[in-house]
């Protein structure tokens, strides 16, 4: 038995032991396949629920929904209101876990009233080694995470989404796009607003794994190695500036470095070395 199958098969068994469970879903890679996971083993005694807000690119709620549909796991969409919480829009280091306390509040009733006997969301091992304080709120309300459980990292998540037929199992990894503003920098909705429409033309012109690093009136765009090569053609450069300026920036920068994930935690990484 591989290594991977045995991962696998513990995390059947400890959805199995769950009972039933509401899963905390946004279409991603982890928690695509942690609904279908518990779909498979617990039926109709799991749900998962996407908390609709301005920080969800509305692409990603699009396909959360056409996954749902897909693979037919009971599925709702709830309204999360983080931004009404001053200490998010305040855009500090705990930024996340605001948001995550928002959400397993909103969660917790639910699940209470329709008789699921956890909440789970779809962290995985290496998760655990990056600066993630969403973990944390978590932790505090008492919502597991089955994929850490299972010790599954994320080339298993991956691997085992490929072998189920998940459409996710190569989706460049996401993030709510609060993400894109820098710590100290507000989170308000035009800026979310602008960050999605900057994306969401990126994604049109075929990008996958990209960025929108929105520094107020900049736009600070990191690209994947790969696609890096694409911006220099000039009718795709001239046409992202054009249409960058068109939704509110007055300067369209290329990051040379190319994509990195939570490039903007790199500051705190600073502080915590000085």
């Amino acid at each position: 038995m591989s290594d991977l199958t045995g991962k696998k098969q513990r995390l059947d068994a400890i959805l199995q032991d769950m009972g039933s469970l509401l899963v905390a879903y946004s279409g991603g890679v982890d928690s695509t396949l942690l609904a279908v996971a518990a779909q498979d083993v617990l039926g109709d005694r799991s749900m998962a629920v996407t908390a609709s807000s301005l920080s969800l690119a509305p692409e990603e709620m699009e396909d959360a929904i056409a996954i749902a549909q897909q693979f037919g796991f009971y599925h709702r969409v709830i309204e999360t209101r983080e931004m009404d919480d001053p200490r998010y829009a305040a855009n500090d280091s705990q930024r996340c876990f605001f948001c995550k306390v928002n959400l397993y509040t909103e969660l917790k009733p639910i699940a209470e009233a329709d008789g699921y006997a956890w909440i789970a969301n779809g962290t995985n091992v290496d998760d655990l080694g990056d600066y993630r304080p969403g973990i944390a709120a978590g932790e505090e309300h008492g919502v597991r995470s089955p994929l850490v459980e299972a010790k599954l990292t994320k080339d298993d998540v991956r691997e085992l989404s490929r072998l189920r037929g998940l459409p996710t199992w190569d989706k460049p990894a996401q993030a709510c796009l609060s993400s894109r503003i820098p710590y100290g920098t507000m989170v308000t909705v035009e800026a979310l607003t602008r960050i999605a429409r900057a994306e969401s033309y990126l994604r049109r012109l075929g990008f996958r794994q990209m960025r929108v690093r929105h520094h107020e009136t900049i736009a600070r765009i990191e690209l994947g190695g790969e696609e890096l090569a694409r911006m220099a053609d000039d009718a795709t450069r001239q046409g992202v500036v054009e249409y960058f300026k068109s939704v509110g920036y007055l300067y369209v920068t290329l990051d040379l470095a190319g994509y990195q994930m939570g490039s903007l935690n790199a500051v705190l990484r600073k502080q915590k070395k000085t």
